[in-house]
């Protein structure tokens, strides 16, 4: 594969990721269950209401930072506790996202991918100048 091709499949990966969170926060914390709504989820599954914010927070910025292409590692890197936050908070439902209550597949899947674009940055169509992957260095 090429540098360009490579380029291209890091910017869809990256794009998509962030309108996934961005629909996660915007859409249906802000929108479907509501910050109340979301705040107490939260409190019922025992973490404070301050954890519900900072997640609405950070998967709407996080997600804008990705779609856009700036600071894309910086963001991931913050988005993967969220991420892993979620696989943990379904848990309890088993495997398959669709089950009653949400499984654990789909968070991690999502933890998993914002990894990968935490390694390997912007790739092309971003706001800012690509940022290099990180080097993986052996002895």
């Amino acid at each position: 594969m090429n540098t360009h091709s490579q380029q291209l499949g890091t910017a869809l990966l990256r794009i998509s990721l962030g309108v996934i969170y961005l629909a996660h926060s915007v859409y249906l914390k802000l929108f479907i269950f509501t910050l109340p709504g979301t705040v107490a989820y939260f409190e019922s599954i025992g973490l404070p209401a301050i954890v519900a914010y900072a997640t609405f927070f950070i998967e709407a910025v996080g997600g804008l930072a990705l779609v856009i292409g700036y600071q894309s590692r910086l963001f991931a890197l913050a988005l993967i506790p969220v991420a892993l936050g979620a696989t943990w908070a379904h848990a309890g439902a088993g495997w398959v996202f669709n089950a009653e209550g949400g499984g654990w597949e789909y968070p991690l899947f999502l933890a998993v991918t914002t990894a990968v674009v935490a390694l390997q940055g912007n790739g092309a169509l971003s706001l800012q100048d690509r940022s290099p992957a990180l080097e993986v260095r052996t002895a």
